[in-house]
């Protein structure tokens, strides 16, 4: 199964600013958990990067990601271009 999602970072920017991109990382890994339906989620290094691309204070406000579910459970989720 493969999905593509854009998924809103908003919230996360209501957390302090030193640790607002760990938390967006694991915004994405609970949305993704919720709308794939397993706990076994592995970001690639282009979502994390893109997540940390300024910083550790300045977040996207959205990220756009592609999410493929395997046969055994497991995501892999990508970024999209």
């Amino acid at each position: 199964m493969e999905r593509v999602y854009t998924i809103p970072l908003r919230d996360v920017k209501k957390v302090p600013r030193t640790i607002r991109s760990p938390k967006a990382i694991r915004h994405v890994k609970e949305f993704l958990q919720r709308h794939m339906k397993s706990d076994d989620i592995k970001l690639d290094s282009s979502v994390n990067e893109k997540i940390w691309e300024r910083g550790i204070q300045k977040i996207p406000p959205k990220i756009k990601v592609k999410a493929v579910k395997d046969e055994d459970g497991s995501v892999l989720v990508t970024l999209v271009e």
